[in-house]
């Protein structure tokens, strides 16, 4: 199932949104650009926010604008979550949660409360007010809240931007969770590569009221110089499951092909699936696999691609064994001494990973 997006709007002479595109309605899409691009505007025309003259949108076979057509917001059975929550205050957190699931028809409840709570983590907040929440537990009411209207669609607009560091990284893990467990396709609208990197299946790039490109997340950070890199340069998400923890404080990650240790962390379970982010300048390549050294992870590869040089480092893509893409940053030297070519296989000595929470 697609969602078919035709839209141009003007506001006033410095911006004019400009998009025809189909997006795939599986997993979480991420719109990501800097601010001021549009996105929070497309999100808008695509809930029925924003009526824009002449636009299209259709879900699937069901058109929600066209011509002189327009589904309103509450027919397109749409769930949005923005910045700030808007919880009714005088409602406790159950009757908040299940507001929208009492005015949604029993034969399209999908979703029910106690494994919405148990996805969210708050089943010991249904019976608090509202006004006893953090910031971190009032975004986590809103989207179950959202869930829980059994939503086709879910709209997420910059969810986390309203909240702290450290209470971004309480809150990640749920909406990771949501995102994997719901079955709800997602649209969410980010500026952060760390959210998207954590969260997105693919990212449609915005940039001045146009989407020029869209790509799964692997194909996003793939590419030299791409967007979703900040100033810690090229990096690489690995996806895989841990195993049990490790009496010396690690645990396995992946096949026994493509086997990293990674630092037990109580925050995941053996047998949830998990992202690495590896920086591609914590990754050196070696000709042969080195023994006697205190880097732990080793990891059999081949060379996909090597970018051209920049500022005298080169980024070459590799392919592990579990066909994921690992880059590693090295000097143009270090090409040349090794021979590095595309086809070659050679080891990937990982510095250090982080686990994306």
């Amino acid at each position: 199932m697609t969602l078919q997006i035709q839209a141009r709007l003007r506001y006033g002479d410095n911006f004019e949104l400009s998009v025809d595109q189909v997006l795939p309605l599986c997993g979480v899409t991420a719109l990501f650009g800097r601010s001021g691009c549009g996105k929070t505007t497309l999100l808008r025309i695509i809930a029925g926010l924003e009526r824009v003259g002449d636009a299209r949108v259709q879900f699937g076979e069901h058109p929600w604008q066209q011509g002189r057509l327009f589904v309103p917001l509450h027919r397109r059975r749409i769930g949005l979550v923005f910045q700030e929550p808007s919880l009714l205050a005088h409602l406790s957190v159950r009757d908040n949660l299940v507001y929208g699931y009492r005015r949604t028809p029993a034969a399209q409840r999908r979703l029910h409360l106690p494994e919405v709570a148990a996805m969210l983590g708050i089943e010991a907040l249904l019976d608090r007010r509202i006004d006893q929440l953090s910031g971190g537990e009032r975004q986590r009411i809103s989207l179950g809240r959202a869930l829980l209207i059994s939503p086709q669609l879910l709209l997420l607009d910059e969810p986390m931007a309203a909240l702290d560091t450290q209470t971004k990284r309480d809150i990640m893990p749920f909406l990771s969770r949501m995102a994997a467990e719901s079955g709800v396709p997602m649209i969410m609208v980010s500026h952060a590569p760390d959210e998207v990197a954590r969260l997105a299946d693919r990212v449609a790039f915005m940039q001045a009221g146009q989407i020029p490109r869209v790509e799964s997340l692997h194909e996003a950070l793939a590419r030299p110089q791409s967007p979703l890199f900040d100033d810690a340069g090229a990096a690489s998400i690995l996806e895989g499951i841990p195993g049990e923890p490790e009496a010396d404080g690690v645990r396995p990650f992946g096949p026994p092909l493509a086997r990293l240790w990674i630092p037990d962390t109580q925050t995941v379970g053996a047998g949830q699936p998990i992202r690495l982010r590896v920086l591609a300048r914590d990754v050196s390549l070696s000709l042969d696999d080195p023994h006697r050294i205190s880097i732990q992870n080793h990891l059999p590869v081949t060379i996909e691609r090597i970018d051209p040089p920049h500022q005298h480092r080169i980024v070459v893509a590799c392919r592990t064994n579990d066909g994921q893409l690992l880059l590693a940053e090295v000097t143009s030297r270090a090409v040349s001494q090794l021979g590095l070519r595309p086809g070659l296989s050679l080891y990937a000595l990982i510095k250090s990973v982080a686990l994306l929470d």
